[in-house]
Parts: C-alpha cells; sequence; structure tokens
C-alpha cells in the first residue's frame, strides 16, 4: 500500500487552541515552498480548551488530522500514538509553541531526503543552535541531563523534542513512552547508521505551561537507568 504522504510530523497538544492555527499554516508553508508531499498529526490529550474541536475543523483547509485521546496520557505515549496512525516513509515530531522553528522542518527532510542520513535532529548543542529565554535552572537541567547521557551516544542534543527519520529506524523497535523525552528513545534505540544534527534556536514558550516539572525529571532518570541496565532491547 503506498502511503498518501511523504512525510507525517506529530505534535502533541493540551490547551493549544490560541496559537495551533498559526502553527499549522506555516509548517504547511513550509512544505509546500520545498515541495514536500506532508501531513500534519495532532495528537490532543482531550484539551479543555477545544484544541481537538478546532483541528478537525482546520482539516479541509491544511493537511493536518486531529487524533483525539481521552485525557492526558503523556508527551512520549502520544507522539507513539501519532506515529502509530501514520504511513509515511519519513516521520517526525516537533512543540505546538513555536518553541521549534518550522523553517528548520525543511532542513532536517532535506538532509534525510539527500540520502546524508536515517535520523535528523534539530540541535541547540551544535554551532548555530541555541536557547533564548530559558532561566538559568532550565540551562543547567538541560546540561546535566545531556552529560548524563554522554556516555551512551555522540548525539550532542540527545534530550531535543524536534526530529525526523525514516520508518525503518523504528519498525520493530518497543519505545517505552515513559516521562517526554521521547528522542532520547529514538536514539538510543533505534536503527540507523549516520545520524545528522542540524542547528536550530530554541525559543521558550511565552504563554502556557512549560512541561517540564519535577516529575518528568524522574521520569527521564528513570529511561536513563533502564537503557544504563536493562540494555537497549
Amino acid at each position: 500500500m503506498t502511503a498518501p504522504y511523504d512525510v507525517s510530523v506529530v505534535i502533541p497538544t493540551y490547551n493549544e487552541a490560541q496559537g495551533i492555527e498559526k502553527l499549522i499554516a506555516a509548517v504547511t508553508n513550509v512544505f509546500n515552498e520545498a515541495g514536500i508531499s506532508g501531513e500534519i498529526v495532532i495528537v490532543d490529550d482531550n484539551s479543555p480548551d477545544g484544541t481537538g474541536a478546532l483541528v478537525d475543523s482546520l482539516a479541509a483547509k491544511y493537511p493536518v488530522r486531529c487524533v483525539h485521546r481521552a485525557g492526558k496520557l503523556g508527551l512520549a505515549s502520544a507522539v507513539i500514538d501519532g506515529w502509530a496512525t501514520s504511513q509515511s516513509p519519513i516521520l517526525g515530531v516537533m512543540d505546538a509553541d513555536f518553541s521549534h522553528d518550522p523553517e528548520v522542518v525543511a532542513k532536517l527532510i532535506g538532509a534525510i531526503r539527500r540520502g546524508e542520513c536515517e535520523l535528523a535532529i534539530g540541535s541547540r548543542y551544535v554551532a548555530g543552535g541555541g536557547i533564548t529565554n530559558w532561566p538559568w535552572r532550565r540551562k543547567i537541567t538541560s546540561r546535566v541531563a545531556i552529560a548524563l547521557a554522554r556516555p551512551l551516544t555522540s548525539v550532542r542534543d540527545i534530550t531535543s523534542g524536534f526530529f525526523f527519520f525514516k520508518r525503518s529506524v523504528i519498525d520493530g523497535v518497543k519505545l517505552d513512552p515513559i516521562g517526554f523525552k521521547i528522542g532520547l528513545e529514538v536514539i538510543l534505540k533505534g536503527k540507523y547508521s549516520r545520524v545528522t544534527e542540524i542547528p536550530y534556536v530554541f525559543t521558550d514558550r511565552t504563554a502556557g505551561t512549560s512541561k517540564l516539572n519535577s516529575g518528568e525529571i524522574v521520569n527521564y532518570l528513570k529511561q536513563l537507568s533502564k537503557v544504563y541496565f536493562g540494555g537497549r532491547a
């Protein structure tokens, strides 16, 4: 069966009604300008602000569809569920709040399409990348999280939530939906021989609530311990 799109990008949402159409329009424009046959898969965790219903209403205008979930079930599981509903040969993920620059989407997909890699990661920690609007505590937390995983991979931004990859990278791979660092799972367990990190500047959200809290930090440590002590399978 032929996939209807070449690329599917999953965007998990919870109470993102205020800005979601702007993001969908921006990503659609990137697809059109780059000649990419792409779809946007919103996975909504029953947002009280009506995000899911809004996305449904936009399907006639943009290449977007919404996967509705019963409640707030976690970001990583939302991404996995979104990928599971897609048939495209290239899959990806990005945030709903413009912290990930839509213009970089074409660069990530382009690297894969040109055969440069099977996994392309939007990276804050390579030359040209960076972070804006972060308090020093978050910067330290991010650096420590990356340092803890450094023995496991050469990827510099292992906690990135902005990446694309060939579907074959996760075919047959069991991804653990704990926490929200799904990139950690794909980077450490995925089947690929070449990875590319493409710089972007992370812009912290100015509205809404950050996903990072003490519970997610604990989940990240659990993810790492499973890999360190339980192997990659």
